[in-house]
């Protein structure tokens, strides 16, 4: 018995070897060597064992909340507030099985605090291959939207490539990058699906997670963090109550924002308005020897110090805050 469980595991393991090698050309032989290799072990349904080797639709890897959270606390630095609202959302969002709209999430801040990089590592928790996942779509409003003459050619698109996707997958995950810089009104051609509605034209996008980045609100973010500052206050002492609702109101009557007089607000569709507050000089370190670790370099404080030194810092009479965050760190690290 024992031998014949070894052949039967062993002859599973050689048909499914054999599904992958043939699966760019005839994707029915994967189903047909797959589904042998059930049969023969005996304990594995078709489902589980194709996403064993293949890219499955989220429902068949649920979120492990833990590693969220440990990835967002070793990773990303001075954004308390930020990665506490996103493990919270995240993790009610996945765990509902039936969830009432999309889990809609709006990142705000000045570029280089790591709004890119959350989406990343959000990505990367949802789907093993991450941003290069078949099911995690990156819109970038000056490359994809271009044009303002063109604002309803990009609202059909738009809306047939979500409808595509989410029929596809109902676990679907779309970022839009640059929201400041896309044009008005182009957004609002999917307030339909980020809506409370059961299905839209045969299709439910529930279960489906867009996320927002954009620049817009870092004026008010970095006047808050300010205050505490010359309050004596720490900086996790902000919470989201501090900004969330003058953020929405001030991003909502932006007119640099894709966001200006949108429907997505004034609807309440945006479920967080997150803000990244902006980074002081301990945490332009922190990411530098974050970037020398991820080179696989020793970490040298004295390079440490210098490429933070050489970082800008605003108000000019104070210096507490880095003006580009921690976007310019690569690119230092590598002149030294």
């Amino acid at each position: 018995m024992r031998t014949a469980g070894r052949l039967g595991n062993g002859a599973a393991l050689w048909l499914l070897l054999a599904a992958q090698a043939v699966a760019a050309i005839e994707p029915i032989t994967v189903g047909i060597a797959i589904g042998a290799a059930s049969v023969i072990t005996g304990y594995l349904s078709y489902q589980d064992l194709y996403c064993r080797f293949a890219e499955c639709c989220g429902k068949h890897r649920p979120l492990n909340a833990t590693a969220l959270k440990l990835d967002l606390e070793e990773k990303l630095f001075g954004q308390h507030l930020a990665a506490e609202v996103i493990v919270k959302a995240l993790t009610g969002f996945r765990s509902n099985n039936n969830p009432k709209k999309p889990l809609t999430l709006s990142l705000h801040g000045w570029a280089g605090t790591g709004k890119n990089f959350v989406s990343q590592i959000v990505a990367e928790n949802l789907y093993a291959k991450g941003l290069k996942s078949n099911f995690v779509h990156l819109f970038v409003s000056t490359l994809h939207f271009p044009h303002e003459q063109h604002i309803k050619l990009y609202q059909d698109q738009l809306q047939r490539w979500i409808r595509g996707n989410v029929s596809a997958c109902a676990s679907s995950v779309f970022i839009f990058d640059e929201m400041d810089k896309l044009h008005p009104g182009v957004i609002d051609a999917i307030k339909p699906f980020l809506d409370y509605y059961e299905q839209v034209d045969g299709v439910s996008y529930r279960k489906a997670i867009f996320i927002f980045l954009s620049n817009a609100g870092g004026d008010l973010i970095t006047k808050t963090a300010l205050e505490f500052w010359r309050a004596g206050r720490k900086r996790e002492d902000i919470q989201l109550k501090d900004l969330e609702h003058a953020l929405s109101v001030g991003v909502f009557n932006n007119k640099h924002s894709g966001l200006w007089r949108s429907g997505l607000i004034y609807k309440r569709l945006i479920d967080y308005f997150i803000p990244f507050l902006p980074l002081e000089y301990t945490h332009v370190k922190m990411c530098v020897r974050a970037e020398m670790k991820a080179r696989g370099s020793a970490i040298d404080e004295d390079v440490v110090t210098r490429v933070a030194e050489e970082m800008t810092f605003y108000p000019k009479g104070e210096k507490i805050f880095s003006d580009r965050g921690c976007k310019t760190v690569q690119s230092r690290l590598d002149f030294q």
